[in-house]
């Protein structure tokens, strides 16, 4: 089953929730800070979306700025990356979307229609 992880508040999260209700994709809806995912499943994510770690971070929220993790992540060995992701829902990007064989990172309509339609 297809999971999408958001947060209730987030505007894209409810965009991507919408577009997939409207399009009739299954998924099981999970609160990315009630349900954080483990590090082991970022692992697993991270390895099938094929996209950069980075990617993976939640760059405008306040947590990423309070942390001021623009300047920390260099200096953390992508094992501490994993770690920190899953210490913090509100560290990952939303809504990330995991399919069978794929990942989705961030509600771009395009690349989410080739992917899922």
């Amino acid at each position: 089953m297809n999971k999408v992880y958001c947060y209730p508040r987030c505007t894209t999260c409810k965009k991507a929730v919408k577009w997939l209700d409207k399009n009739g994709i299954e998924y099981e809806y999970k609160h990315i800070v009630e349900e954080t995912p483990s590090k082991e499943d970022i692992e697993k994510f991270y390895e099938k979306s094929g996209l950069p770690l980075k990617r993976f971070f939640n760059t405008s929220g306040n947590v990423y700025k309070e942390m001021n993790l623009k300047e920390k992540l260099a200096e953390m060995s992508e094992d501490e990356q994993f770690e920190l992701l899953a210490s913090n829902g509100m560290v990952l990007k939303r809504p990330l979307f995991v399919g069978k064989d794929f990942v989705l990172v961030g509600f771009k309509e395009a690349e989410w229609t080739e992917k899922l339609k």
